[in-house]
C-alpha cells in the first residue's frame, strides 16, 4: 500500500514538473523567440510623393514600387489598375486595384484571384508639400493597412484564393 501511495505521489510530482516546464517553454517562446523573429523584419515603406507632385500615373508607379518590397514568392503575378477618382469635401481620393494570381504550367488561367485595393488621398486643406496619405485593404476585409505600419503577409492572398476555390466547388460554379 505504501509503495502505491509513493508511486502515485511521485507521478503527481512528475506531472507538476512537466506542466511547469511546458508553461515555461511556452512563455519563453512567446516572449523571446517570436519577438526575435519579428524584430528581424523591419516594416518597409517608400518615400511617397508630395501632394503637389502627385499624378495618377505616379501613384500607380509608387504602388508598384511599394508592393515590390513585399515578401512574396516569385510565382505570384499581379497587375495594377487605376479605378476612379473620388472628390470629397476636404480631399481627393484615387482608387487603385492590384490583382494577384498564381498561374502554373498546368493551369495558366488561375481558378481564382485576390485583389488588394489602394487609396491615395490628397488633402485640400493641408500644405501641398506634405506627402500623400496611402492606405490599402484586401477584398476580403475592411481592415485598413497603412504602408510603413504593418507587414504584408502572403498568407492573406492565399486565404482569399483558397476561399474562392472552396466556394466555387461547393456551389458548383464554372
Amino acid at each position: 500500500m505504501d509503495e502505491e501511495k509513493e508511486n502515485a505521489s511521485i507521478e503527481e510530482v512528475a506531472h507538476a514538473v512537466v506542466e511547469k516546464a511546458i508553461c515555461a517553454a511556452q512563455e519563453y517562446y512567446l516572449n523571446n523567440v517570436r519577438k526575435e523573429a519579428d524584430a528581424e523584419y523591419a516594416v518597409r515603406n517608400i518615400e511617397w510623393t508630395t501632394c503637389e507632385n502627385f499624378t495618377v500615373e505616379r501613384g500607380q508607379q509608387q504602388i508598384e514600387e511599394y508592393i515590390s518590397m513585399w515578401e512574396l514568392h516569385e510565382s505570384w503575378l499581379h497587375c495594377s489598375k487605376f479605378l476612379w477618382e473620388e472628390d470629397l469635401q476636404y480631399s481627393k481620393r484615387y482608387h487603385y486595384r492590384v490583382l494577384w494570381s498564381i498561374p502554373t504550367r498546368r493551369k495558366p488561367i488561375p481558378l481564382a484571384t485576390a485583389s488588394t485595393y489602394f487609396v491615395i488621398e490628397i488633402s485640400k486643406i493641408k500644405p501641398i508639400t506634405l506627402p500623400v496619405e496611402v492606405f490599402f485593404f484586401l477584398e476580403s476585409s475592411r481592415l485598413m493597412h497603412r504602408p510603413g505600419h504593418c507587414r504584408f503577409r502572403e498568407k492573406w492572398l492565399k486565404d482569399i484564393i483558397e476561399t474562392k476555390i472552396i466556394l466555387r466547388e461547393r456551389f458548383k460554379l464554372p
